[in-house]
């Protein structure tokens, strides 16, 4: 088992019976259920069908709604790091005293306290990869964590998930602070990835009590190298992106592409290379990096047969986050079909985050996490009118 899986018995503790009734169910573990029962037993789903199938059992408290869906997954957004204050004291998830800094830990920065964590769990966010962001060329770890917890211990899903990675002009810096050009930004990486298959290289043939010294940084590129931590690659332009695909070529690490601007114009390329894309927010504005973004681009990976999923990435305009429930909604409008859009909030968010045995679906033995909305989900008009996480009914008014 993964270390990681045992901090699931440090999550919020679990409303006993509860049962979920809605006019449409989107269970993502099979097709719509039309007047649909979701059972929740001790924190997990018992057991979702139709409710003339499905009786509710004395004593479980019912909630009702017009739409039902698995609790929502922002796959990208540095919540918890960032704060709505948007002042230096609470803006935590970029360090740019260093270029490369992948020992920087989320879990260490996170405040699950933070009033836009709250903010996100009213329109039925349940679970956000966050962390550190974009801003450096290696700027740290990701998370993964529920939107509900008094303390990071009892929010992580996932307390070491990504290595963030910025290529382009977002990660460049003059001066000192190199890399100040593309071209270094690649070399330097290439370079940190050698000198960690050399570290690791070393610390496996030397004789115990041999070993080199500890380096935290090299530690964690050689987990990287070694398939268990993904670089999550913050690349909008074009040729950036065929950097991100080069790299991973020569090295081998798991890759996940990150916003993604141009990614249209290489789609043959990316495909070819397997890599899933956790799209740039669809109401990104179009300068700088993403001068050539489309709102059209989540419609068109997902026609391409590349694996999707949605995101808030940082905002650092007012109201200070953005909410990926709207930018979902933005790609409907602009091609994504529905349940296509719902997919890339829910299983296929899990799926490419490696917590979909837990989250993502309303199959039985999952967490219970569940969004509740008046109408549908999508439309400006609809309200979220309760947020359930881990069985536990943590919000009931209507936003």
């Amino acid at each position: 088992m993964k270390a990681w899986l045992l901090w699931g018995a440090l999550a919020l503790p679990a409303a006993a019976q509860l049962a979920v009734r809605g006019d449409s169910v989107y269970t993502m573990d099979g097709p719509p259920l039309r007047d649909g029962v979701v059972l929740i037993r001790d924190g997990k789903i018992e057991r979702a069908g139709a409710a003339r199938e499905v009786a509710i059992p004395a004593g479980y408290r019912t909630l009702r709604a017009r739409v039902v869906t698995p609790g929502l997954i922002d796959a990208h957004a540095t919540v918890g790091l960032s704060g709505w204050l948007n002042q230096p004291h609470d803006q935590e998830h970029v360090d740019r005293s260093a270029p490369v800094q992948p020992e920087l830990r989320a879990i260490d920065a996170y405040d699950p306290r933070e009033r836009l964590v709250e903010y996100l769990r009213g329109f039925g966010i349940t679970t956000v990869h966050t962390g550190h962001g974009p801003g450096a060329l290696v700027s740290g770890q990701t998370m993964v964590v529920k939107t509900a917890g008094r303390t990071v211990e009892e929010a992580v899903v996932v307390p070491e998930a990504m290595i963030m990675v910025t290529l382009g002009g977002q990660g460049l810096e003059s001066g000192a602070k190199a890399p100040g050009t593309r071209g270094k930004a690649a070399a330097m990486l290439r370079g940190e990835l050698i000198r960690a298959q050399e570290y690791a290289g070393k610390r496996e043939k030397a004789e115990a009590g041999k070993e080199p010294a500890r380096d935290l940084r090299l530690d964690v590129l050689a987990r990287v190298l070694r398939g268990e931590l993904p670089l999550l690659v913050t690349a909008h332009k074009a040729y950036d992106i065929m950097t991100a695909l080069r790299l991973q070529k020569e090295f081998g690490f798991r890759l996940v592409l990150d916003g993604a601007a141009e990614s249209y114009l290489v789609l043959d390329a990316v495909k070819a290379a397997g890599v899933p894309v956790i799209i740039h927010p669809a109401m990104l504005r179009t300068w700088g990096e993403a001068e050539n973004l489309s709102r059209e681009t989540a419609a068109t990976l997902k026609a391409a047969g590349i694996p999707l999923a949605m995101q808030s990435g940082f905002e650092s305009y007012v109201p200070k986050t953005r909410v990926v429930l709207f930018e979902a909604a933005i790609a409907v409008k602009h091609g994504l079909r529905f349940e296509d859009a719902l997919a890339a909030l829910t299983i296929d968010a899990a799926r490419i985050l490696g917590v979909d045995r837990r989250l993502g679906s309303l199959a039985a033995g999952k967490d219970a996490d569940l969004a509740l909305y008046d109408g549908d989900p999508f439309e400006y008009a609809t309200h979220c009118t309760g947020v359930v996480i881990n069985g536990q009914v943590v919000s009931d008014t209507p936003r």
